[in-house]
């Protein structure tokens, strides 16, 4: 991902079909995620994920019966009242541990938690019934580091896309997932220099598609381009799946020491670019500051951006070390200043209950 910057067919609500794993960008352009760790589920935790239990006894307007027949409603998450407050950490979904430390040291309960998970990994059912059950927003960046984007819109990985979205369809939870995200930057494998504008495209209309037809309607699908500040000449439009396929427009974007240094200078002219064909809500995907004499204000830029513009839904503070630190515990003073502006009651929501 990159640090200087950094979906879904409304008949019926689309399908969710997630993981997704975050590889090296450039550190001035590119967001750091984690080696994808794997995820692949034994089949006998799949075959038993039928939405049962603690998950499905959800908030008003998702309950469902102890079948799971009933689509989970992703609806009332598109355009919360409240803010998303998300995270991406080290070892999770595999266990929930950091999660707690990390919401014990901010003093809340982030409700979106990102993980990432390589093209061919098997669909983490347990991970994302954790993640839900602590009353979070399972978030899969999914990375098709293999075969190419062209030969997944060719249909050469749908019998894989077929099996993730009927595992997630069965598991009838709501998830977000975003597809070769950045795809506009050249610092991954399905990246500009290496697919095309219609290999993207094309790729994640076959798998929106795929997802559908198994009834994975419980997906809200995240669009995720890296901010344009180290890709100007690169257009996001020829990108856009198109709105049917789409419910967030994200938006990944760091704050670097040599980066831009205010929020409209980071995602402006991004969301500009974007609010001419596109009116979805933003969520940025991925953000973080860089440790240095800029990172309080590079938080109070953040939030204050975010607070200002009501079409943002939310964010996810990759809180690991990739390319640089941007864990926020690393600076006391900042870790205050986080704390102090994410006790603001606008930020998170038990999203079982939104």
């Amino acid at each position: 991902m990159i640090t200087v910057s950094a979906h879904r067919r409304r008949a019926g609500r689309r399908p969710l079909a997630l993981i997704a794993v975050l590889t090296a960008g450039l550190l001035l352009t590119t967001a750091c995620g984690p080696e994808d760790p794997g995820f692949a589920v034994p089949e006998s935790v799949a075959a038993g994920a039928t939405g049962t239990g603690t998950a499905a006894a959800a908030a008003p307007g998702h309950k469902k019966p102890a079948t799971g027949d009933v689509p989970y409603d992703v609806t009332p998450l598109l355009k919360p009242s409240r803010k998303y407050l998300g995270t991406a950490l080290d070892d999770v979904p595999a266990k929930l541990d950091p999660l707690s430390s990390f919401t014990a040291m901010i003093g809340k309960q982030p409700n979106v938690v990102e993980y990432y998970a390589s093209w061919g990994d098997g669909f983490d059912t347990a991970g994302v019934r954790r993640i839900y059950e602590a009353g979070a927003l399972p978030f899969m960046a999914w990375e098709p580091h293999s075969p190419s984007m062209a030969a997944i819109a060719a249909g050469e990985t749908d019998d894989y896309v077929r099996g993730v979205a009927k595992a997630a369809a069965k598991l009838n939870l709501p998830i977000a997932i975003s597809i070769a995200h950045e795809m506009n930057g050249d610092w991954y494998p399905w990246g500009r220099q290496a697919a095309s504008a219609a290999d993207f495209v094309g790729a994640w209309r076959r798998i929106h598609d795929i997802f559908d037809r198994a009834g994975a309607t419980n997906v809200i699908w995240v669009w995720s381009p890296n901010i344009t500040v180290p890709a100007p000449n690169t257009r996001l439009a020829p990108y856009y799946p198109g709105d049917t396929y789409v419910d967030w427009a994200g938006m990944t974007g760091y704050f670097t020491l040599t980066g831009p240094k205010t929020f409209d200078t980071l995602y402006g002219a991004t969301m500009a670019e974007i609010r001419a064909f596109c009116k979805k809500p933003f969520f940025i995907s991925e953000t973080a500051s860089q440790q240095g004499k800029r990172q309080r204000a590079d938080i109070d830029q953040l939030f204050t951006g975010i607070e200002t513009h009501d079409d943002i839904v939310g964010f996810v503070w990759f809180n690991m070390v990739k390319r640089a630190d941007w864990r926020i515990e690393t600076s006391p003073p900042s870790l205050a200043d986080y704390k102090q502006r994410v006790s603001d009651p606008r930020y998170g929501f038990d999203i079982r209950n939104p």
